[in-house]
C-alpha cells in the first residue's frame, strides 16, 4: 500500500491563491481560498418561462405533428400496412420463397388447425374456420411479414376453460355461439388497445410469470389430450389433480391400440421435429411433421378399421358462409377471459412480430400489429373463426422457410381454402389420437424448465416468482393463476419502486470518477462528507424511504466515512441526482424538511448533476434559493472539492496554536493568506491509494 498527498494532486489547479483566484470562484462560507468548478446554469423560473408542460398535452401535440408530417402515401400505408411490401415488391426474388414458406405453413396448418379445435372443445371444421379469413384479413392489415397466425395451443385451451365454465360439453351449437362471441370480444378489446396505444401495460407482467404460466397451461393441456391415448373419457378440468384423478379412476378402461397407435405418432413428431430443428438441410422435416401424423393415423385406420380408435367423423365441406352472433347474453361473462386471450396476443404475437421484424431488418408498430390483429378477429368472427393469433412454431417455420412477405400468408390461405373445399371427405378417417399427438408434441416445447434452471442461478426472485405462477396455475387453474402471476409481478414493481436502490459513493484511486463503494471497495471517502446517488425517480412513494437512508447514513458516519481528516460527525452530504429522471412536489417538500433538518444540526447539503426536468422542478419551488446557488453542482468531484476544502479549513483552524489563531485575525496581509494557502496544501493528510 502506497500513501499520496490528494489534495495537493487534486486541488492545485482548482486553488487559487490571493491575488490570482478568478473573480467568478465562489468564496463558500468556512473557506479561506476560493476552489474553482464549472457552474451549473439554473433555469429561469420567471413568469415568462415556458411553463412546465402536461405529459397528455405532448403527447398530443406529438400526435398533431406526425399527422402533419403524413403524406397521402403514408396514411395509405398506416391504414393498410400490406401496401409497404406491395409497392417494393421483388418478384423474380420474393415470389418463389414466398410461395414455398406459405406451402410449408400451410401444410403444417391443416392438422394443428383441426386439433387445436379439438382441444377448445370445438368441432375439428372450426379449426380450419379460424385459419381462413383471419389469415386473409391479416395479410392485409397486419405489420409483419413473417407472424403466422391461426389457433394455438393456449388460446384454445382459455376458451375451452371459459366455454366450460358457461355451458355443458353436451351443448355444442352454444358452445360454437360463445366461441364466436369470444372471437369478436377479443377482436374489439385488440383494436381498442392498439388505437388507444395501450400495449405498453403488458410491460408490467414479468417473463418469469409469463414463463411459468405457459409452463404449466402446456402440462395442462398435454394431460387433457392423454384420453385420446387411453381410450377413455377423464374430467374436463383446467387443474392438475381433478385430471390426474380421473385418469387413475378410469385406468381399468384403458386400452391398447389408440395407445400404441397414439404414441408411435407421438414418436415419429417428436423426431422429425428435433431432426428440423438440428439439421438445417432437413428443416422441411418439422413442418412435415403434423402432416406425417396425419397421414400414418390415416392410413392405419383406413386399413385396418380398429374398433377401439374413436375417429374424427363426418366434416362439412365447404367455405364459410356470413353470419353475425345471434345473441350477447353472456358477453359479461366472457369479458375476463376475452381481456386475457388479448394479453397472451400481445405477449406472443406482437413478442414474435417485434423479434421476427428485428431479424429481418424492418420496422414494426407493436399498436398497429395489435390492431391488425383486433381487425382479424373481429372480421374473423363474422365467418365462424374462434380466437386467433399468433403462432410460435408456425411463424418460426414461416422465418426459416424465408418467407419476406404477406403474400406467404395469403398463399397459406388458398392452402387452407383447397382443404375446406375438396379433403374435408378424406377428414372424417383422421384418429383422435393423431391429432391429440399433434398438440401434445406442440406443447412439449412449451415447458420451459431450461428457464427455471437459468431463473435459479441468476435471480432467485424471479424464480420464486416463476414457482408461485406455475403451481398456482397447475393447482388453481389458468384464471388464479394468471392473476396470482400478475400480482406478484406489480407487487415486485412497486416495492422496486418504493424502496429504490441507493449507494455511497467513494472516489476511485487516481481519478475523479465516484462509485458505489460496495460494489468498489478500493474507493476512497472522505470524513464529514457523505455522497450518496438516488438510482430512481423521486415521488411521494418512495421520498420516505430516502428519508430514512439518509438518516441512516448520518448516524452511522463511521461506517460510510474512514478517510481524511478526523471530524466528529457528518458535515456536508451531497446527492448525486444524475439518475433521477423525475421528482414530484411531494418529494421536493420533503427535500426541503430534511435540508431544515440539516441546517438546525449544522449540515449543509449540495445537489450535484440533476437533469434539465429534476432542475427545474427543484428550481421552481424555490429549493435552488432555499439551499443556496452556490451549493448546486455540475459534477460529483466539485462538490467534493467545495466541502473538502471547507473540512481541511475548519480542521486546521481547530488545530493552530492560539497566538497564531489571534495573530490570523489581526492580520490580514496577503503573505499570511499565502503561507495559509500553501501550508493546507502540503500538509493535509495523507491518504491510503490502493495499488
Amino acid at each position: 500500500m502506497s500513501y499520496a498527498s490528494l489534495s495537493v494532486k487534486d486541488l492545485t489547479s482548482l486553488v487559487s491563491r490571493s491575488g490570482t483566484g478568478s473573480t467568478s470562484s465562489p468564496k463558500l462560507p468556512g473557506q479561506n481560498r476560493p476552489v474553482k468548478v464549472i457552474p451549473l446554469q439554473h433555469p429561469d423560473t420567471s413568469d415568462d418561462a415556458r411553463p412546465p408542460s402536461i405529459p397528455f398535452d405532448d403527447i398530443l401535440s406529438g400526435w398533431r405533428a406526425k399527422i402533419k408530417r403524413m403524406s397521402l402515401v403514408d396514411w395509405v400505408e398506416t391504414l393498410f400496412p400490406c401496401f409497404r411490401w406491395i409497392r417494393t415488391y421483388k418478384w423474380s426474388e420474393y415470389f418463389k420463397l414466398d410461395l414455398m414458406a406459405g406451402i410449408t405453413v400451410g401444410i403444417m396448418l391443416v392438422p394443428q388447425a383441426m386439433s387445436y379445435a379439438k382441444l377448445a372443445g370445438l368441432p375439428p371444421i372450426y379449426g380450419l374456420y379460424s385459419s381462413f379469413v383471419p389469415i386473409f384479413v391479416y395479410a392485409i392489415f397486419g405489420s409483419s411479414r413473417q407472424l403466422a397466425i391461426g389457433p394455438v395451443a393456449l388460446v384454445s385451451l382459455l376458451v375451452s376453460n371459459a366455454l366450460g365454465g358457461i355451458a355443458d360439453s353436451s351443448e355444442e351449437e352454444l358452445h360454437i355461439e360463445l366461441a364466436i362471441l369470444l372471437a369478436l370480444l377479443v377482436g374489439i378489446l385488440e383494436c381498442i388497445m392498439g388505437l388507444l396505444r395501450l400495449g405498453w401495460l403488458i410491460r408490467f407482467i414479468s417473463h418469469s410469470v409469463i414463463s411459468g404460466f405457459t409452463s404449466a397451461s402446456a402440462i395442462v393441456i398435454g394431460l387433457s389430450q392423454v384420453k385420446y391415448f387411453l381410450g377413455y373419457n377423464i374430467a374436463r378440468s383446467s387443474k392438475i389433480v381433478p385430471l390426474v384423478e380421473s385418469i387413475i379412476a378410469g385406468a381399468d378402461k384403458f386400452q391398447w391400440p389408440p395407445f400404441l397407435m397414439g404414441s408411435l405418432i407421438l414418436v415419429i413428431l417428436q423426431v422429425m421435429k428435433h431432426v428440423g430443428k438440428a439439421k438445417k438441410e432437413l428443416q422441411f422435416l418439422r413442418a412435415a411433421a403434423p402432416l406425417t401424423g396425419i397421414v400414418l393415423g390415416t392410413t392405419i385406420a383406413k386399413v385396418f378399421h380398429p374398433p377401439s380408435i374413436s375417429l374424427v367423423g363426418e366434416i362439412p365441406q365447404g367455405l364459410p358462409t356470413f353470419s353475425f352472433p345471434r345473441s350477447f347474453d353472456h358477453a359479461k361473462t366472457l369479458l375476463p377471459t376475452s381481456a386475457l386471450i388479448t394479453g397472451v396476443a400481445i405477449l406472443e404475437s406482437v413478442g414474435i412480430a417485434k423479434a421476427l421484424a428485428a431479424k429481418n431488418r424492418y420496422e414494426l408498430d407493436s399498436n398497429s400489429e395489435l390492431f391488425g390483429l383486433g381487425v382479424a378477429n373481429i372480421l374473423g368472427s363474422l365467418f365462424s373463426a374462434y380466437p386467433s393469433t399468433g403462432s410460435f412454431s408456425r411463424s418460426a417455420v414461416s422465418n426459416e422457410s424465408e418467407a419476406k412477405t404477406g403474400l406467404s400468408g395469403l398463399i397459406t390461405g388458398i392452402i387452407i381454402g383447397c382443404s375446406l373445399l375438396f379433403l374435408t371427405p378424406v377428414f372424417k378417417y383422421i384418429p383422435q389420437c393423431a391429432l391429440a399427438a399433434i398438440v401434445i408434441s406442440a406443447v412439449s416445447g412449451l415447458v420451459d424448465y431450461d428457464e427455471a434452471i437459468f431463473l435459479w442461478r441468476v435471480d432467485k426472485r424471479d424464480f420464486t416468482l416463476w414457482t408461485i405462477t406455475s403451481t398456482t396455475t397447475l393447482f388453481f387453474g389458468i384464471e388464479i393463476g394468471v392473476l396470482v402471476g400478475v400480482g406478484f409481478s406489480l407487487a415486485f414493481v412497486i416495492h422496486e419502486s418504493a424502496n429504490p436502490h441507493i449507494a455511497v459513493l467513494g472516489r476511485l484511486p487516481g481519478t475523479t470518477v465516484y462509485r458505489n463503494v460496495k460494489q468498489y471497495p478500493e474507493a476512497y471517502t472522505y470524513n464529514g462528507i457523505v455522497i450518496v446517488r438516488i438510482d430512481a425517480p423521486i415521488y411521494f412513494a418512495n421520498i420516505s424511504y430516502i428519508k430514512d437512508r439518509l438518516r441512516e447514513y448520518e448516524v452511522a458516519v463511521d461506517k460510510y466515512t474512514t478517510k481524511g481528516p478526523e471530524v466528529e460527525r457528518i458535515s456536508f452530504v451531497i446527492l448525486e441526482m444524475s439518475p433521477v429522471t423525475h421528482i414530484d412536489s411531494s418529494a421536493v417538500e420533503a427535500l426541503k424538511e430534511l435540508y431544515q433538518e440539516y441546517k438546525a444540526r449544522d449540515i449543509q447539503l449540495a445537489i450535484s448533476n440533476p437533469n434539465k426536468d429534476v432542475h427545474m422542478t427543484i428550481a421552481r419551488s424555490g429549493m435552488v434559493e432555499l439551499v443556496g446557488k452556490e451549493w448546486y453542482f455540475v459534477r460529483v468531484h466539485d462538490a467534493v472539492q467545495v466541502c473538502l476544502n471547507c473540512v481541511q479549513s475548519s480542521s486546521l483552524e481547530e488545530k493552530k496554536p492560539s497566538f497564531l489563531r489571534r495573530f490570523s485575525n489581526n492580520n490580514g496581509s496577503s503573505s499570511y493568506n499565502d503561507l495559509q494557502s500553501y501550508n493546507t496544501l502540503l500538509k493535509e493528510p495523507l491518504l491510503p491509494v490502493e495499488k
